[in-house]
């Protein structure tokens, strides 16, 4: 660096705005301002930066610079070449900054995020990455060459990588956000940088359509980000891009879910569409989650087909079914189901509601949030932060003139007392609770402070139910299981009569090397008849109850589920996990 670059004889020359880099080295003498000048001028012309026309150009080595910069700028120099790659956090700056501004974050302790970069004097890109990551910057100097060959790498690595995980001949699908216009047009003033991303999440959508997930996972973490879908109730991981793409991905998904795109401190919760061809659309529920490494994105799949199949596709036996449909079309009264969070009781109040939605028939809904759309009905996404909740959309349902009404759930006694009232006033009501048993939800209304006459006279019928995962027909084989352990499992010693063998899993393509592929309902459903509601007016217990029910011929839902083992449809090892007698 001792030696200053002379200038080029030239007749004449306008003005050039120098960078601050180049400001420097002609002020320290090290290069002369004409030639810092035709440099700038060409960095300009090519919109490249100073230091890039600078190194490129074999003007200065970028090893002697660097060196210069960290002891004129007093700044640490590092060897990016040494610096472990798995070790640089990705998605802490937007990679349309890194690859404009040619930085690189490095690390984060606490709330500092120490930046490489080649010019220090660069205050805008200093800028740009402090509003981003809203930390305060430290930057160290590194190699302009190995800071732009990692980029470029890293890029190329990151679009390859999609293009390969989502196929280069994908046919975009018609992404739509519910404002009426849909991916394919927002997309075409799109950066080209975005394509791959698009196509990838697109990609991952229809693959998770197609494998009838129920939910897709975006997680990303330290040094990988990976993608999972809920098959059958079990996660499974899917895919790993690279991570680089996390920030693009989430902002994408926010884009088309009408989220906002600068909020990543709070979680928010929005909707998306998915067209498929004129006739089918599906709906996908988005939930954003800010974590250490970046914010999670959960997507569930709405699938208003699913409410369509008809209440034979939920695999009630024929006596459950009978009670379910008696007690659902008398003209008033509330029918519960309970269960846990994805034991879809949201898909058999929708089937009920599918069966019972004629032109004569005022239904109403309030959800949190209206998960399957269904026309002909009307349906709320109740709001608490606006005072809509469930209580205060069924008064106002009340004075529509309905003559069915669903709630998303019984949560409180407020909510119980109406919806009760309105089953005793000539309404039919559709709820859930979340509870283990049909049993125990009759003591948990009165433990909420129901009435027990109240109860007694509005509730006609509750159904508890449980999915289990269907063994794969493809693949299921024989098991010899010792008759000891299937009496301990729950079966009567005249149901092992030889006429019948338990299956396990086994493992196929069909099935995805599982053995299971789809899943079927347990259920144990309970009319409310005489006896129960004595036992109810008496303040009785749940076992008290429950023995009355199996005294009338109601199954627990281990025994409906011994069922699906004896008829072949699912292992007694799938049983025995989601019953938990």
């Amino acid at each position: 660096m001792s030696t200053v670059l002379q200038a080029t004889p030239a007749s004449s020359r306008s003005p050039v705005q120098l960078s601050g880099l180049a400001n420097a080295l002609v002020q320290s003498g090290h290069l002369a301002r004409a030639n810092a000048e035709q440099i700038q001028k060409r960095a300009s012309e090519n919109r490249t930066s100073f230091i890039g026309e600078l190194v490129g150009g074999g003007a200065m080595g970028a090893s002697d610079l660097a060196h210069w910069i960290s002891r004129t700028f007093a700044l640490p120099l590092l060897d990016l070449d040494a610096f472990d790659a798995a070790r640089i956090p990705a998605g802490l700056i937007d990679p349309q900054i890194i690859k404009s501004y040619k930085v690189l974050p490095l690390i984060k302790r606490g709330n500092k995020l120490i930046v490489a970069t080649a010019d220090p004097a660069d205050h805008e890109a200093e800028d740009k990455i402090k509003f981003q990551s809203q930390s305060p910057v430290d930057l160290v100097v590194v190699e302009y060459d190995k800071l732009q060959r990692w980029i470029d790498q890293n890029t190329q690595t990151a679009n390859a990588q999609l293009s390969a995980l989502a196929g280069d001949d994908f046919d975009l699908a018609d992404l739509d956000d519910g404002t009426g216009e849909s991916a394919a047009e927002k997309d075409a003033g799109a950066d080209v940088d975005d394509a791959p991303v698009v196509r990838f999440l697109q990609k991952m959508l229809v693959d998770a359509v197609n494998m009838r997930a129920s939910d897709l996972h975006f997680e990303p973490y330290e040094n990988f980000y990976r993608i999972r879908f809920r098959v059958d109730g079990e996660l499974r991981e899917i895919a790993q891009p690279p991570v680089a793409i996390k920030e693009k991905l989430a902002s994408r998904i926010k884009v088309i879910s009408r989220l906002d795109i600068a909020e990543r401190r709070v979680p928010q919760d929005g909707r998306m569409k998915l067209r498929f061809g004129p006739e089918r659309a599906i709906d996908f529920r988005v939930s954003t989650l800010p974590t250490l490494h970046g914010e999670k994105i959960v997507i569930r799949i709405l699938d208003s087909s699913l409410a369509k199949m008809g209440i034979d596709s939920l695999g009630y036996e024929p006596d459950e079914k009978d009670r379910v449909l008696h007690a659902i079309r008398r003209p008033y009264g509330m029918v519960l189901v309970t269960g846990p969070t994805g034991s879809g009781k949201t898909v058999s109040l929708y089937s009920y509601l599918n069966l019972l939605n004629q032109p004569g028939v005022n239904i109403a809904t309030a959800e949190d949030p209206a998960e399957i759309n269904l026309a002909g009905i009307n349906q709320v996404n109740v709001n608490e932060k606006a005072g809509l909740n469930f209580a205060t959309a069924l008064r106002a349902f009340l004075r529509q003139d309905p003559d069915i009404i669903m709630v998303g759930e019984i949560r409180d006694l407020e909510t119980a007392d109406i919806a009760i009232k309105a089953a005793q006033t000539g309404h039919m009501v559709f709820s859930t609770l979340h509870t283990n048993d049909a049993p125990t939800t009759l003591t948990r209304l009165m433990n909420m402070g129901v009435p027990a006459f109240n109860i007694a006279s509005s509730v006609i019928l509750i159904t508890a139910q449980r999915l289990a995962r269907k063994l794969c027909q493809q693949c299921k084989t024989p098991l010899d299981i010792p008759a000891a352990a299937l009496l301990e499992a729950g079966f009567a010693e005249s149901e092992l009569d030889g006429s019948w063998k338990p299956y396990k899993p086994g493992k196929c393509s069909a099935c995805g090397g599982t053995g299971y592929k789809g899943r079927l309902g347990i259920y144990q459903a309970m009319p409310i008849s005489e006896e129960i509601q004595r036992i109810i007016l008496d303040h009785g217990t749940a076992l008290d109850i429950a023995a009355q029910a199996r005294r009338e011929g109601v199954r627990t839902l281990r025994e409906s589920g011994l069922v699906k083992v004896r008829q072949g449809l699912t292992s007694l090892e799938e049983v025995l996990a989601v019953t938990n007698e």
